[in-house]
């Protein structure tokens, strides 16, 4: 039924099924948007940089210099140089630095060099010996959700 020759060598037909063989590679290029899944590598805001102005990403950020201007990412991690005035929204946030603004987050942890002046609203909190916080702490289920959105939903029901 199956022979090795007809598999792994070229036969007579080779010309032939080398046409075949292209067709087939056409889906390939549809079956590429697929693969991008690969998480982008984050976005690095350097030391000597300062922004004024919002920050919006579905993906990872990390800040070492200075951004004036409210954060929104899926991941971000703030420096141990870096200072952030604004609000931060985020599913992970590791602070370093120094964050002055409200924190919204899934899971937030505060290192032993994080200084937070600002309430800190979150699902999950770790908050490590030697940093410093000033503000209230607020457990929610989504922490993401603005508080409009909510009463929206209350509303409607």
């Amino acid at each position: 039924m199956f022979s090795k020759s007809k598999i792994n060598e070229p036969g007579p037909g080779a010309d032939n099924a080398a046409k075949p063989e292209s067709k087939p590679a056409a889906p390939a290029p549809s079956s590429a948007p697929v693969t991008p899944k690969a998480k982008p590598p984050a976005s690095q805001l350097s030391s000597d940089l300062l922004i004024t102005g919002n920050l919006k990403t579905t993906g990872d950020i990390q800040i070492e210099g200075q951004v004036e201007g409210d954060i929104r990412a899926h991941l971000l991690t703030v420096g141990e140089g870096a200072t952030v005035k604004g609000e931060v929204v985020a599913d992970d946030v590791v602070i370093n630095g120094r964050i002055v603004g409200r924190v919204r987050g899934l899971k937030v942890r505060l290192t032993s060099t994080a200084r937070v002046e600002g309430d800190i609203i979150h699902k999950t909190i770790a908050i490590e010996s030697g940093a410093h916080f000033e503000g209230s702490v607020q457990r929610q289920d989504d922490p993401l959700s603005t508080g409009g959105g909510a009463a929206k939903a209350k509303s409607a029901d």
